[in-house]
């Protein structure tokens, strides 16, 4: 019989009754989703790192206040999104979003040929462009759902709405993301 690796309700449980252990495991096996939400968030490595490790120190001191049975993850996610929305505003930046993380180049066998690259990059240039005019509640539905690949119920935890909500939003920021794309 093979060990199984134990799931998050597991080590959340494990956590809540004191085990760092099982909360270090639970942050390692979501740093990397929680720092990818704070940067698409923030716009900054910095304050995604800050955002994190801050948000980190919450989920661990609200871990009594874990509704027994819900995913972890979502609820991470939330007290990371919160802390970094609260860093964005408090720094009062504007920033647009650094979306090309998310476009990471898929490396495969075959080089691209220069031009192919040239124009490769430049097309995620311009959707980044596109995604970075449309408002902040467009942005957010959107690197939620494409960029971080998260569910609609996921998306509606982290930006604490209903889930017709990100249904609608998600709907509407593409409609007008299409139209920033055509022009």
């Amino acid at each position: 019989m093979e060990d199984r690796p134990p799931t998050d309700a597991a080590l959340v449980e494990r956590a809540r009754q004191g085990d760092e252990r099982a909360f270090e495991e639970l942050v390692r096996a979501h740093q990397g989703i929680a720092f990818r939400a704070a940067h698409l968030f923030t716009g900054s490595a910095a304050d995604a790192e800050e955002a994190v490790q801050v948000g980190f120190v919450k989920a661990w001191g609200a871990l009594g206040r874990f509704r027994p049975g819900a995913e972890f993850r979502p609820w991470l996610l939330r007290i990371v999104v919160n802390e970094a929305h609260n860093r964005r505003r408090s720094a009062q930046r504007r920033e647009s979003l650094a979306l090309r993380a998310a476009f990471a180049d898929a490396s495969g066998d075959a080089v691209p040929s220069p031009e192919a690259a040239t124009l490769d990059r430049e097309g995620r240039q311009a959707l980044v462009d596109a995604v970075n005019r449309l408002d902040a509640r467009d942005r957010d539905v959107l690197a939620c759902r494409y960029f971080l690949e998260l569910s609609e119920r996921e998306t509606a935890e982290v930006l604490g709405v209903r889930h017709g909500t990100v249904k609608s939003r998600t709907a509407r920021a593409l409609q007008r993301l299409r139209a920033e794309v055509s022009e």
